[in-house]
């Protein structure tokens, strides 16, 4: 299986090669800007405990984060959007490894701010087995410590693309989880974290779940 990161790196050097150097100058700064504001040593860390939530599956379904840790660890991904490549690609390297994660009794919802419609749209075009919940307003992961605002600057490029965050996610205030991968023990404690400002950044699935399994085979 070819890494994830990777099969990302070659969406990066595909979109270099197809929009013009002052565009992609764009989405540099405010990654830049991003991550010098220091929100990556913000997260919520490895041994901290994981707040609780129930939130809507794409069907309007509630979950609640208290019935699956009552059955194994939880593997949580918080992704941007249907509209972001990576956070798609992301999602079916997860997809692939979805088996071997439940035979170790483990279970993940991906969670994003977008409307259950998008998120319906998503699991059908992508064939997501797990659940994908909405957080609305991205209030979970702000709990998180994930959220920013994308700048005024940068709304415009997302706009030109036909990516119009505000009707993706329901509300008008272009706030964003930066990605971030988690795994949750049963007694809500962290066992992994990793989140990054560069959005073209993401950790292997093997090390979140070498982190589950490692835990719950104790």
């Amino acid at each position: 299986m070819v890494p994830l990161q990777d099969q990302l790196d070659e969406i990066t050097a595909n979109t270099r090669q197809l929009v013009q150097a002052e565009r992609l100058a764009v989405g540099e700064r405010a990654v830049a800007e991003l991550f010098a504001s220091g929100i990556e040593d913000r997260i919520l860390p490895v041994g901290a405990i994981a707040p609780e939530f129930a939130l809507k599956d794409a069907n309007g379904r509630l979950v609640r984060s208290a019935d699956m840790l009552a059955l194994g660890p939880l593997v949580i991904k918080f992704f941007r959007g249907r509209w972001c490549s990576y956070c798609v690609t992301e999602l079916e390297a997860w997809r692939d490894l979805y088996g071997t994660l439940r035979e170790r009794e483990a279970l993940m919802v991906a969670i994003g701010p977008q409307i259950e419609r998008q998120s319906d749209f998503m699991a059908g075009q992508h064939g997501l087995p797990f659940p994908v919940l909405t957080d609305p307003g991205c209030a979970l992961a702000e709990k998180f410590g994930l959220v920013y605002t994308v700048p005024e600057y940068h709304r415009a490029y997302y706009l030109s693309i036909l990516v119009n965050i505000p009707f993706v996610n329901g509300e008008k205030s272009w706030r964003l989880p930066i990605p971030a991968t988690y795994v949750i023990a049963r007694d809500r404690r962290v066992l992994f974290a990793e989140a990054h400002a560069d959005f073209r950044v993401r950790p292997e699935p093997e090390e979140a779940l070498a982190a589950a399994f490692a835990h719950h085979s104790r």
